[in-house]
C-alpha cells in the first residue's frame, strides 16, 4: 500500500492520527503528516479507515 497526504487539503483535523497512530501524526503547526517509514502503511489495517475519517479527503491510500 501507498499512502498520500495533500498537504493543500489537510485542515489539520486530527482524525486521521486519532485512528491510526501508528501511521499519521501531526506537525507542529497540528498538520497531518505520515510517520517516517511508514508510507506504505507499515501493514496497519486501519490507514484506509483513517483515509476515509479524513473530513476533507486529503489522504490518500492506494493498495498494491
Amino acid at each position: 500500500m501507498r499512502i498520500t497526504i495533500d498537504t493543500h487539503l489537510c485542515i489539520g483535523a486530527g482524525q486521521c492520527a486519532l485512528t491510526a497512530p501508528g501511521v499519521f501524526t501531526q506537525d507542529d503547526d497540528g498538520f497531518s503528516v505520515l510517520i517516517p517509514g511508514r508510507e506504505d502503511g507499515a501493514g496497519d489495517p486501519m490507514a484506509h479507515e483513517a483515509a476515509q475519517a479524513c473530513p476533507v479527503q486529503a489522504i490518500t491510500v492506494e493498495d498494491d
